[in-house]
């Protein structure tokens, strides 16, 4: 691990000049990092994929461990929240069950008493070639994705290209399926981002995986209250029982009218794509319609219809289309 400065701000303010003073000019690995349960930043250090020369203690922040809000308004959540206290929170479970499994599905209970919202959210890729020290891949500054044509069975099969990394959080899916927004405080003042714009893909920017500029921190995360909310579900596919990543994850949240027909719903990927991937063809198919094994079969087509595997990782389509089939089951109350 390159040895770093260590900062403790006791305000937000505080925390973005820490932030921007070590991070002017500086190339985005080796920018100042703000780190709260350090879940991710630390491995990312001592791999010496991340390189900051400052880090910044977010956790002696008074304010932003909380959660507020009901099932009329809607959730802020602090962004450092720990995994733990949104999977147990009762409003959570009561009105955003969806979001309470996707907490849930994290890793293992001591990580989930460390990690945080804001963490999960900002994490980097999991791609082996990008963790290796030794790999100069094309996420960092090289001239070449090797999962294209390597060891790619945990890859993506959508939106993938030129890198081909899937995003590892398992909030990001349910929450842009719950249309959550992100408030960042930065130099230049506060701003909201919509939670489905947050995240870029590889051919917008190859070396970011989000909007947020150097001297920026997540503050909160907004849930609005919404009808699909309390039909809402998380379903994830792992190679372990505990403490993995999803190879293929679906977050489902429903809205049924009185004759038991699609009002709303809103259906998100996880572990196939670089971002959380919107279905939105699959979700057009699905209003207006009453929830059948033929219908889901469809919408599970859908949902995988662009997909382009890659020579290792064709196995994504059909865990991932089951998946979608029982998650859209679940969150409708009919049998898979």
């Amino acid at each position: 691990m390159k040895a770093f400065e260590w900062a403790n701000p006791t305000t937000i303010g505080e925390a973005v000049k820490f932030l921007k003073s070590a991070s002017a000019g500086s190339d985005v690995d080796e920018a100042a990092r703000p780190i709260a349960g350090g879940q991710d930043l630390l491995t990312t250090m001592k791999d010496y994929t991340t390189r900051p020369a400052r880090v910044v203690n977010l956790k002696s922040i008074r304010g932003l461990d909380r959660i507020q809000g009901n099932a009329k308004t809607g959730l802020t959540i602090g962004a450092l929240v720990n995994l733990t206290q949104l999977e147990e929170h009762p409003l959570v479970r009561a009105s955003f069950p969806g979001l309470a499994e996707a907490a849930h599905s994290v890793a293992t209970p001591q990580i989930r008493n460390l990690g945080t919202v804001g963490g999960n959210l900002c994490q980097r890729p999991r791609c082996w070639y990008f963790r290796l020290e030794e790999v100069n891949c094309l996420k960092k500054g090289g001239s070449e994705c090797y999962a294209a044509t390597g060891e790619n069975k945990y890859n993506a099969i959508l939106g993938g290209g030129p890198s081909y990394i899937v995003h590892p959080s398992d909030l990001a899916p349910m929450l842009v399926a719950l249309g959550a927004s992100v408030a960042v405080v930065g130099a230049d003042g506060r701003r909201v981002i919509p939670l489905d714009k947050f995240f870029t893909s590889p051919n917008e920017n190859i070396r970011r995986e989000n909007v947020l500029r150097n001297d920026e921190i997540i503050t909160q995360i907004q849930v609005p209250a919404s009808p699909v909310a309390a039909r809402s579900t998380y379903l994830k596919f792992k190679e372990r029982e505990s403490m993995d990543f999803a190879m293929a994850s679906v977050a489902a949240a429903v809205h049924l009218s009185g004759n038991k027909t699609v009002a709303q719903v809103r259906l998100v990927l996880g572990g196939v794509a670089p971002i959380p991937w919107r279905t939105l063809e699959a979700e057009q198919f699905l209003l207006g319609k009453t929830l059948s094994a033929d219908v889901l079969a469809e919408t599970a087509r859908l949902a995988l219809k662009g997909a382009r595997p890659l020579d290792k990782n064709a196995y994504k389509v059909p865990l991932a289309q089951t998946l979608v089939r029982r998650a859209l089951a679940k969150a409708g109350g009919m049998a898979a």
